[in-house]
């Protein structure tokens, strides 16, 4: 029987590493990306979707763009919404992508979801927060944060597997 995983995909270093690892270190052997437009530019979502097309999973894009602009940011704006005096749009992006996520799980019955915070900031905790709330019996995967991985690691390891990416370990 097929185990799906779907990942809240952004096509950076950290989820384009969980892809490999999902097959080789957690047993899935499909995998559904899911890139979230909150208004990326279009180059990074063309990035995103070919890298993710490349490594053999099945991608979806989903524009979120007015959703976001109206359910999120109207209403921090309006509350004023600040973290230290600079604008909350990022970390209000995430319960978002996290929605979209569980949206996708339950359309192509996932089993569980993925996600490349490391551990270091409050994003895996956004994101969590939603998918373990909405879908409480389907487990959470976050390689990065349980296996404690350095970025140096991970170049090391997407040169390895053959992962397009942008980083150098002098960068």
């Amino acid at each position: 029987m097929s185990k799906t995983v779907v990942l809240v995909y952004s096509g950076g270093l950290d989820t384009s590493v969980c892809i490999p690892m999902m097959r080789e270190d957690y047993g899935f052997d499909h995998i559904v990306t899911v890139t979230v437009d909150v208004g990326l530019p279009a180059e990074e979502l063309k990035q995103a979707e070919e890298k993710a097309k490349l490594l053999g999973t099945e991608h979806y894009t989903i524009d979120a763009r007015e959703e976001f602009v109206t359910d999120y940011i109207f209403p921090s704006i309006k509350a004023n919404g600040d973290y230290q005096g600079y604008p909350i749009s990022t970390s209000i992006a995430r319960p978002l992508i996290a929605l979209k996520g569980v949206e996708m799980a339950k359309k192509v019955e996932g089993d569980a979801f993925c996600h490349g915070c490391t551990g270091k900031g409050n994003d895996q905790f956004r994101i969590e927060f939603v998918m373990r709330a909405l879908m409480p019996d389907t487990p959470v995967i976050a390689p990065m944060r349980e296996h404690t991985m350095t970025r140096t690691w991970e170049i090391e390891y997407a040169e390895k597997k053959g992962i397009p990416i942008g980083q150098s370990k002098d960068k």
